[in-house]
């Protein structure tokens, strides 16, 4: 039925077209799962007509009260999916009656195929060019007209998965061949153009010689000026230009019929590898009045013609376009291009001698007012009165901001690595420091004159040690200590310090969803990343406003492709400051979490706050975004996964310091014995003190090979290892793993500057060992041992 129906006349096909829809509804339209329409409702029916003949069989009341029920559930169920399968089929039968009548009278072949990629509808263009193809999937379809034609949709298919709308340009031995392909409800619908009818990609309306040319220098077609002046059909490029290589803009021989001419080839490289390559006569006249000046406003490239002095004597539309000029201005070259990075006559002055490789080169277009940079390609040619230039110009505007992304990546890696190479050192350093200053307080009371310097270079040791937990932060290399809590619960107790943060004249206002699930995160760098976000908010609005936290349950059933970063599919609690503020320009927006970038005044902000932000949550795996509107305000979204299972075993945790009083360690009636492995001298002395005051045997080693060494004395008797984790030679999971072959009842505690998780292997491996960062005090360390050991 159906296909009598379209195999039909043109004036037939719109009278069928209720038929063609109505009958291919059924199997153009199919459930999520896969099961036909109204198979679910029929299913729904029959159980419900089961439970209501069991009602009236069941012998107890409560029974028949539940069968009852039941069977209710069930027909309100069936009537519930028969409506939704009804409003699908109808959807979809109109969407396929618009594109219809969309492509009915469409001039070039047109489909529409359903879910399962075969064709159910196509319009009198297709039918006369390709004859009835019904049933068949596009592929088999076009088979004829398209080379490879199975790569071709599959690539297609696959391009719409990412886009809703797709289209490829293929060259045929008929000619060049544009599929274009749009997604729509239940199928898709397709669009063939034949290019090589309007000869539009072919240069038949140029007037000079052209052909387009495979990567592999193969020729796929030639327009009819070049096969006049070839006089016959040539196949590779070397047929046509025996000099090879053949370079753009220098004066090559031709092998045309009457002998070899004296041309100058313009190649135009487009993204698939192909190239279309124009033969320009030589120059014999006057370049002003040149066969190439006359040449260029037929050519599909930018083009200038430069003379010996650096002067711009002819332009085509398209090089004036990217230049942003008119065609009556001329002038020298260097009013035209900036940024080069050498004079702009040196360049064309080594050009014109040949003193230099013939090589592109970048610069930015003087007269545009926007930031346009142009990849300009320089050709040396000579004529009747003497050498001049030929530029080929390439807009390179997106070619230079990847280049701009990529540098950027590359400067923020680098800065990450240097932050974190940085913080590692001086966490050695504020260790010693901080180390020493606790043995000091150790021996004066509060009533000492000394005691009060003593507290105060405690505190600024603290304070330096935030500061290394920014930069370590912003590296993604700080220790986090990770437990799975309630966000509603922690911004509700945040919302008190909030307050007292935004000021009188900026009004604050929470809004939680009531279905959060847990997530898990360090809720102390979280409540650090929240009040960052807040202060920045406030800072925007000078004059007052309102500041606004929200929180929301989302669910991703598809991936988010956002800023160059893909977000996974899954569940994520998503936190949300906005502001009212004066926004951030565009062109600020994208460096906005660098480090020490900042929009406020100097002396306002330092540019870690953001950049710390950043670090946090990407450390935490979630991610970070930013919209803002100059004037209109900024808006910080967080995306954090939720935490689906909260009993999963917790990965190896950090010892917190608690003041609590030590008691003089005993292991068997004797003291614990400790081998203190540290590369730095300064934190090794403060350790091995503290641990003697604390009733400890130490033996101090200052690299792994020097306490391998120590361990060759079978007589010694080991309790406890403590070493650092980055040293010199081999590192500490190294030698503790070769050391625990011999004594694998000793307990390990590894120290580092680095978080855990940004080491390599880390402790991971070692069983029972545990954690301790840098920097820690006299009682982290004790405590740390102590528990260790008992």
């Amino acid at each position: 039925m159906i296909e009598r129906a379209v195999s039909g006349r043109a004036s037939d096909l719109w009278k069928a077209i209720e038929t063609v829809t109505d009958e291919t509804a059924d199997r153009v339209i199919k459930d999520a799962r896969g099961i036909k329409p109204f198979v679910q409702p029929v299913v729904l029916l029959v159980l419900g007509i089961v439970a209501g003949g069991a009602t009236l069989l069941a012998p107890v009341a409560e029974l028949r009260f539940g069968l009852m029920a039941a069977t209710g559930g069930f027909l309100a169920a069936a009537g519930l999916v028969t409506l939704r399968d009804i409003w699908r089929t109808w959807r979809v039968q109109n969407t396929f009656q618009a594109a219809f009548t969309l492509i009915h009278h469409d001039p070039s072949p047109c489909f529409c195929t359903d879910e399962d990629g075969a064709i159910v509808l196509q319009n009198a263009s297709a039918e006369r060019r390709f004859g009835d193809r019904l049933g068949q999937p596009m592929a088999r379809a076009i088979a004829g007209v398209l080379p490879n034609a199975a790569a071709v949709v599959f690539r297609q298919e696959t391009a719409m998965g990412r886009r809703p709308s797709a289209h490829e340009i293929v060259v045929t031995p008929r000619g060049t061949v544009r599929l274009a392909a749009h997604r729509l409800n239940g199928g898709v619908i397709w669009r063939m153009d034949d290019l090589a009818d309007a000869n539009s990609r072919h240069g038949e309306w140029i007037g000079l010689p052209m052909m387009v040319v495979s990567h592999n220098d193969t020729v796929l077609s030639m327009n009819s000026a070049m096969r006049e002046v070839l006089g016959r059909r040539a196949t590779t490029l070397e047929d046509v230009f025996p000099d090879q290589p053949l370079v753009a803009g220098r004066r090559s021989s031709l092998s045309s019929v009457n002998g070899s001419i004296e041309v100058i080839p313009i190649v135009v490289p487009s993204k698939d590898g192909r190239r279309e390559v124009y033969a320009i006569p030589g120059l014999s006249e006057p370049p002003a009045a040149s066969v190439a000046a006359r040449a260029f406003e037929s050519l599909p490239v930018a083009l200038l013609h430069i003379s010996a002095d650096g002067e711009v004597l002819a332009s085509n539309f398209r090089a004036q376009a990217l230049l942003g000029i008119d065609a009556s201005v001329t002038g020298p070259m260097s009013q035209f291009v900036v940024n080069l990075g050498r004079p702009v006559g040196d360049w064309i002055a080594d050009s014109l001698a040949e003193r230099v490789p013939n090589r592109s080169e970048v610069a930015r277009a003087k007269q545009r007012k926007d930031e346009t940079f142009l990849q300009i390609s320089l050709s040396r040619i000579v004529d009747g009165t003497g050498p001049s230039l030929l530029a080929v110009l390439h807009d390179a505007t997106e070619l230079k901001n990847l280049e701009q992304q990529f540098v950027q990546s590359q400067k923020m890696q680098a800065i990450g690595e240097l932050a974190g190479g940085v913080a590692h050192d001086f966490n050695n350093l504020l260790t010693a420091i901080t180390g020493h200053c606790d043995l000091l307080l150790l021996r004066h009371d509060q009533g000492d004159p000394d005691y009060a310097d003593l507290v105060q270079i405690n505190q600024n040791a603290n304070r330096a040690a935030s500061l290394v937990g920014q930069l370590l932060a912003f590296s993604r290399k700080q220790t986090l200590e990770p437990e799975v809590m309630d966000l509603s619960d922690t911004i509700s107790e945040l919302t008190h310090l909030l307050n007292r943060l935004v000021g009188e004249k900026i009004s604050l206002s929470l809004s939680n969803d009531p279905d959060l699930q847990p997530i898990r995160a360090d809720r102390r760098q979280l409540d650090q990343v929240i009040m960052n976000l807040v202060v920045n908010a406030r800072d925007a609005m000078p004059d007052g406003g309102e500041v606004r936290v929200e929180t929301r349950m989302v669910h991703l059933t598809s991936p988010m492709a956002r800023d160059q970063v893909i977000v996974p599919n899954g569940a994520y609690v998503t936190i949300r400051v906005r502001d009212h503020g004066h926004g951030i320009p565009a062109d600020k927006l994208n460096r906005i979490f660098e480090p020490f970038f900042t929009t406020k005044r100097t002396g306002e902000g330092t540019g870690l706050g953001l950049s710390m932000a950043y670090g946090i949550i990407k450390q935490t795996g979630g991610y970070i975004f930013v919209d803002s509107v100059v004037g209109s305000g900024t808006t910080f979204t967080i995306y954090i996964p939720a935490h689906v299972n909260a009993n999963l075993q917790e990965p190896t945790k950090v010892i917190e310091a608690k003041a609590t009083e030590i008691n003089d360690p005993v292991n068997g009636g004797r003291p614990g014995v400790v081998l203190l492995v540290e590369d730095e001298a300064p934190v090794r002395a403060f350790a091995s003190r503290a641990l003697r005051l604390r009733g400890y045997t130490v033996l101090e080693a200052a690299c792994a090979e020097e306490a391998l060494e120590t361990l060759s004395d079978d007589t010694l008797e080991i309790d406890l290892f403590v070493t650092d984790v980055i040293m010199p030679g081999m590192d500490g999971p190294t030698w503790v793993r070769e050391a625990l072959k011999e004594r694998p009842e000793t307990k390990v505690v590894f120290v580092s500057g680095y978080a855990e998780d940004a080491m390599e292997g880390g402790s991971i491996g070692v069983p029972g060992s545990v954690f301790l960062p840098k920097p820690f005090s006299l009682t982290d360390l004790t405590d740390t041992v102590r528990q260790q050991l008992h």
